[in-house]
C-alpha cells in the first residue's frame, strides 16, 4: 500500500485562497451590460450634450455670435447644400487628404519595413527622421510656400509629411518587437529570408502597422485643416474662410463639424480595415 503523506498547509494561505475564490463568485454573480444598454448609453450622452447646448443657446447663456446653437447649425448647413458650396467642397478636400495619406502613408510603410529588417537602413536615415518627427508640420507651412508654392502642391506635400512618420514608426517598432525565437523557428525549419518575412514577420507587424494607418488618418485631417488655410479656392478650408470673412459664426462651426465627422468616418472606415485584415486577432472587452 502507498503512504499518502499529509502536507501542512499554512493558515494563512488557506484565508486568502478562501476570499479571493469567494471575490470570484461574487464577480461572476454581477450582471453585466448588455449590448442594448451600451448602445442606449452611447447614444444618451451625445444626445443630452446636445440638448444641453441648444438649451444654452435659448436661455441666451452664451451669445449665439460666439457659439450658434443646433438649430442655427442645422440652418448654415442647408444654406451650404442649397447653394452648392458643400457639395462641391467634400470631394475636393478628401482628395487632398486621400493622395497625401497613400502617398506619405507608402513612403512611411517602406521606410519603416526597411528600417526594420536591415540594420544598415536604420543607421542610414532612422536618426534624421526622427528629428524631422519632432518638428510640428504646421510650423513647415511657411518653408513649403516658398518650396511649392500657395497652389495643391503645397497642400498636398503638408499632408505627406504628416502622414508619414506614424506609420514609419508603428511599421518600424512592429518588426523590431517580433520574437527573435519566432524567426529562430522559420531558420530552423530551413526557410528563405523571402519565406520568413511572407510567414512570420508580416502577420505578426500586421497590427502594429495598421495601428500606424490609422494614426496616419488622424494626422491626415489634421494636415488638411492646416493645409486648406493656404490661400484655398476650394475646399471645406475656403468655406471657412470665407465664413470669417463675413463673421459668420454658424458656418465656421459647422465647417468644424464636417472635419470631425470625416475624422469618425475614417476612423470607422481603418477599424473595419482592422478587422477584416486581422480576423484572427481577438479583442480585449472592458468590464
Amino acid at each position: 500500500m502507498t503512504a499518502v503523506t499529509n502536507v501542512a498547509v499554512p493558515p494563512r494561505a488557506v484565508r486568502t485562497f478562501s476570499r479571493e475564490y469567494d471575490a470570484a463568485r461574487k464577480r461572476r454573480r454581477l450582471p453585466k451590460m448588455s449590448s442594448t444598454w451600451n448602445v442606449t448609453l452611447r447614444i444618451l450622452v451625445p444626445v443630452a450634450l446636445i440638448a444641453l447646448w441648444q438649451l444654452s443657446d435659448s436661455l441666451n447663456w452664451v451669445s449665439a455670435h460666439v457659439l450658434p446653437g443646433p438649430l442655427a447649425i442645422i440652418d448654415a448647413y442647408k444654406e451650404l447644400w442649397s447653394t452648392g458650396d458643400l457639395q462641391a467642397a467634400l470631394p475636393i478636400s478628401l482628395q487632398r487628404a486621400g493622395i497625401g495619406l497613400a502617398v506619405g502613408g507608402a513612403a512611411g510603410l517602406v521606410l519603416g519595413i526597411a528600417a526594420g529588417l536591415w540594420v544598415t537602413a536604420e543607421r542610414l536615415y532612422d536618426a534624421p527622421l526622427q528629428m524631422l518627427r519632432t518638428i510640428p508640420f504646421i510650423a513647415m507651412i511657411p518653408l513649403f510656400v516658398v518650396w511649392f508654392g500657395i497652389g495643391e502642391t503645397s497642400k498636398v506635400a503638408l499632408i505627406i509629411g504628416a502622414s508619414i512618420f506614424p506609420v514609419y514608426l508603428n511599421t518600424y517598432h512592429a518588426i523590431r518587437g517580433i520574437d527573435p525565437k519566432l524567426l529562430e523557428v522559420g531558420r530552423t525549419f530551413e526557410m528563405s529570408r523571402l519565406e520568413v518575412i511572407r510567414f512570420v514577420v508580416v502577420p505578426m507587424a500586421m497590427p502594429g502597422i495598421l495601428v500606424g494607418w490609422r494614426y496616419a488618418a488622424g494626422t491626415a485631417l489634421l494636415g488638411l485643416v492646416a493645409a486648406e488655410q493656404i490661400n484655398s479656392q476650394a475646399g471645406i478650408g475656403y468655406i471657412l474662410n470665407t465664413a470669417n470673412q463675413f463673421q459668420r459664426t454658424d458656418i465656421i462651426v459647422a465647417g468644424i463639424l464636417i472635419y470631425a465627422f470625416l475624422g469618425l468616418v475614417v476612423d470607422l472606415v481603418m477599424r473595419g480595415i482592422e478587422r477584416a485584415l486581422l480576423p484572427w486577432r481577438a479583442s480585449h472587452v472592458g468590464a
